[in-house]
C-alpha cells in the first residue's frame, strides 16, 4: 500500500471529518402561535349574590381546595360542577383547577395519582369518589410542552395563570371559578349572563376552538341536550363546518363521550340534536343508512328513551345493550348477502356481526367486552322466536336471557312482526314453576319425536356352524 494512501486512512481514523448538518425533517407536528383570545376581566360575584355553598359540595373536594389553600397554592372549583349548582341541579363530580404543577399536586396527597398523557392530570382518590384536579392551562406557544397537529391540540400541557386558563376554557358557562379563600365567584367570560340566558356559547373565535379539539362539537350538542339550552348562532354554524373533523378523532374519545351522551339520562334529547347537527351519521354511519326504514328509527328512538327512563329511576343501564339496538339494523340488512353464498341461518347472522362491529370499531372504539354482550344478544333472537315447545324453556337458563328478552320486547314495540313471540316469553314469564308444566303438558317436548328416534337395524341370525 503506498505511504501516503496510508496516512490518509489513518488520518480519517483519528480525525473523522465533520458530519455536514442534515436538512430539517418535515413534520406536520408543530407548534403553531394562535391569535391571544379575548382576555375580559374577571367580575367577582360576592357570596351573597350566587346560590353555590359548602354544604352542596363534596366534601372530599372541599378537603382537596383547603389543603392546597393551606399549602400556599391558589384552589377553584371550576367547571361543570359550579354551573350545575347554580342551576339548581346535582352535579355528577367536582373539578378543581390551581396553579400548583401536577407534581406538587402529589406532593401535598399521598392518594394521588397522576394519569394522561395528552392532558396531564392529578387524580385525587378518596375511596370510590375521585377529585380531578387540573393545573391552570395557556395559550400554545414555543416554551411549554404543547403540540398542535393540523390545528389539533396533540398535547396540552402548557401551564399558565387563572386569567389564561380561564381564557382556555370552552363554553362561558364553564369558565366560573369558586373561590375557597373567600367563597365568591369569578366570572371571566360572562358565564352568568349565558346561564340566566340559556345559551351555550364558545369561549373564543369557534373555527379555531373546533379546530383545536373537534370534540368540543359533541360537548356543545351534549350540554344543549342535558340543560335544555341553545347554542349560539355563531357556535352552532361552526359545527355544520366542522363536522367533518371528527372522522379524524381518536376513536377511544369518541367512546367516551358516546357514553356520556346516552347514558347520562338524556339520551334521546342527545341523538335528536346530533342529527340535527349531521353528528350522528359520523358515529354510526350505518345505522343512519337505515333510518330510511321507520321501523329502524323507532327502535332506536325507543331504546334511547327507555334508557333514560332507566337512569331517571335510578336503574343499572349497560352499553352493551343500546349498542345492540343501533347496530341491528344494520346486521339485518347485510343478512341477504350472506344469505346468497349458500350459508345457514345462524352463519348468516355471525358473518353479519362481525362484518358490522368491524365497521363500527373504526369510528368509536367500542371495548371488547361491550361487543361480546351485544353479540350474544343478538344471537339469543333466533332462539327467542323460533316455534315454541318445551324444550324452549331451556333458554332460561342462559346467562343472557333476560337481556335477550328484554331487546326482543323493544323490537316488538318498535313494530317489527315479533310482538307474538314477545308476549308468549311475557306470559311464560310470569307463571310459576306448576303453571309452566301445567302449560307445557299438551305440547310436544320436540317436533316429530318418534320420526327423528332412529330404528335399531335387526341382527342377523346366527348361523350354526
Amino acid at each position: 500500500m503506498p505511504y501516503k494512501r496510508l496516512m490518509n486512512i489513518i488520518q480519517t481514523l483519528f480525525n473523522p471529518p465533520k458530519k455536514q448538518p442534515l436538512p430539517p425533517i418535515i413534520t406536520t407536528r408543530h407548534f403553531i402561535k394562535l391569535p391571544p383570545p379575548v382576555q375580559l376581566p374577571a367580575k367577582q360575584i360576592p357570596r351573597a349574590q350566587h346560590s353555590v355553598s359548602r354544604k352542596n359540595i363534596s366534601k372530599n373536594a372541599v378537603k382537596v381546595l383547603y389543603q392546597l389553600h393551606q399549602a400556599g397554592y391558589q384552589a377553584f372549583l371550576v367547571g361543570g360542577g359550579i354551573r350545575d349548582l347554580l342551576l339548581g341541579l346535582k352535579p355528577k363530580d367536582f373539578d378543581v383547577a390551581t396553579n400548583a404543577s401536577p407534581e406538587q399536586v402529589r406532593q401535598v396527597f399521598r392518594n394521588c395519582r397522576l394519569i394522561g398523557r395528552r392532558f396531564l392530570l392529578a387524580h385525587v382518590h378518596f375511596g370510590q369518589e375521585i377529585i380531578e384536579v387540573a393545573t391552570f392551562r395557556k395559550q400554545h406557544d414555543e416554551s411549554g410542552d404543547g403540540v398542535i397537529e393540523n390545528g389539533c391540540i396533540i398535547r396540552d400541557n402548557v401551564y399558565g395563570t387563572i386569567d389564561e386558563d380561564a381564557c382556555r376554557r370552552d363554553f362561558t358557562i364553564n369558565a366560573l371559578y369558586y373561590d375557597i379563600s373567600n367563597f365568591s365567584l369569578l366570572d371571566y367570560a360572562d358565564g352568568m349572563a349565558d346561564l340566566q340566558a340559556k345559551i351555550i356559547r364558545l369561549i373564543g373565535n369557534p373555527t379555531e376552538r373546533y379546530q383545536e379539539d373537534p370534540v368540543r362539537m359533541l360537548r356543545a350538542v351534549r350540554l344543549a341536550a342535558k340543560l335544555g339550552f341553545e347554542i349560539e348562532p355563531e357556535t352552532a354554524k361552526a359545527i355544520h363546518q366542522f363536522s367533518h373533523l371528527l372522522e379524524n378523532t381518536h376513536a377511544a374519545r369518541l367512546y367516551e363521550e358516546m357514553l356520556k351522551m346516552f347514558l347520562g339520562g338524556y339520551a334521546y334529547p342527545s341523538f335528536v340534536k346530533l342529527r340535527e347537527f349531521g353528528l350522528f351519521k359520523l358515529l354510526f354511519p350505518q345505522t343512519e343508512a337505515c333510518f330510511d326504514d321507520p321501523i329502524a328509527l323507532a327502535l332506536v328512538e325507543q331504546a334511547l328513551k327507555n334508557t333514560d327512563e332507566r337512569v331517571a329511576a335510578d336503574k343499572s343501564v349497560t352499553p352493551a345493550f343500546l349498542l345492540a339496538a343501533l347496530l341491528w339494523f344494520p346486521i339485518l340488512r347485510l343478512i341477504p348477502e350472506y344469505r346468497d353464498k349458500g350459508l345457514s341461518e345462524q352463519d348468516c347472522l355471525v358473518s353479519a356481526i362481525d362484518k358490522v362491529i368491524d365497521r363500527q370499531i373504526r369510528r368509536i372504539s367500542i371495548p371488547r367486552r361491550v361487543t361480546i354482550l351485544s353479540h350474544e344478544i343478538w344471537l339469543l333472537q333466533p332462539r327467542l322466536t323460533r316455534p315454541k315447545t318445551k324444550r324452549s324453556l331451556r333458554i332460561m337458563t342462559h346467562q343472557r336471557f333476560r337481556a335477550g328478552y328484554d331487546f326482543l320486547y323493544l323490537r316488538a314495540q318498535a313494530g317489527e312482526n315479533v310482538a307474538d313471540s314477545a308476549q308468549w316469553w311475557t306470559q311464560v314469564q310470569e307463571m310459576d314453576e306448576a303453571q309452566r308444566e301445567q302449560f307445557f303438558d299438551t305440547v310436544p317436548s320436540h317436533r316429530n319425536n318418534r320420526n327423528n328416534r332412529r330404528r335399531k337395524k335387526k341382527k342377523p341370525p346366527a348361523t350354526s356352524v
